[in-house]
């Protein structure tokens, strides 16, 4: 005996469920580009603007606006790997914030990876170098991942 022909499947059912994956990279990249933005203006703006205030001469200021720009580009960096991962994080286990702060701890320590530390002198030397280095580092990485909290709290539309 012939068996029966078996029909196709429409092709409308793997395009279904694109579109929530494709609303899902969407959402993805929102979040890291906006914790980028933040932690990129968090850097940017005290570089920068005690330089425009005391001069408002385009030669004093490009000094300051380059080295601004290049550690608003690194903070920013940081602030996208955040931002990816935090989006990535709340998806699978939205409660955990053990694991949120983590996150946050674990992207400021890459991101003091780079940075120089004098290890010249004795340990209050080394504290007050540790003092004086690192928070200006972990600041936009703390700012983004507020930012991202206030903006899941305010906008649910933003959660994945």
């Amino acid at each position: 005996m012939i068996a029966p022909l078996r029909t196709i499947p429409p092709l409308s059912a793997p395009q279904a469920s694109a579109q929530p994956r494709a609303q899902l990279r969407l959402r993805s990249l929102s979040w890291a580009l906006q914790a980028a933005v933040v932690a990129g203006l968090v850097t940017f703006v005290p570089v920068v603007l005690p330089a425009l205030r005391a001069e408002p001469g385009l030669q004093a200021f490009t000094p300051a606006l380059a080295a601004g720009l290049e550690l608003a580009l690194r903070a920013g960096g940081c602030g996208f790997f955040y931002g990816l991962l935090a989006f990535h994080l709340q998806r699978v286990d939205p409660g955990d914030g053990h694991l949120q702060a983590g996150l946050v701890g674990a992207v400021c320590a890459i991101r003091s990876l780079a940075s120089p530390l004098a290890l010249q002198g004795g340990l209050p030397t080394v504290m007050m170098e540790i003092l004086r280095t690192w928070p200006p580092l972990w600041l936009p990485v703390i700012a983004s991942a507020l930012w991202l909290q206030g903006a899941q709290r305010c906008l649910p539309s933003l959660r994945p």
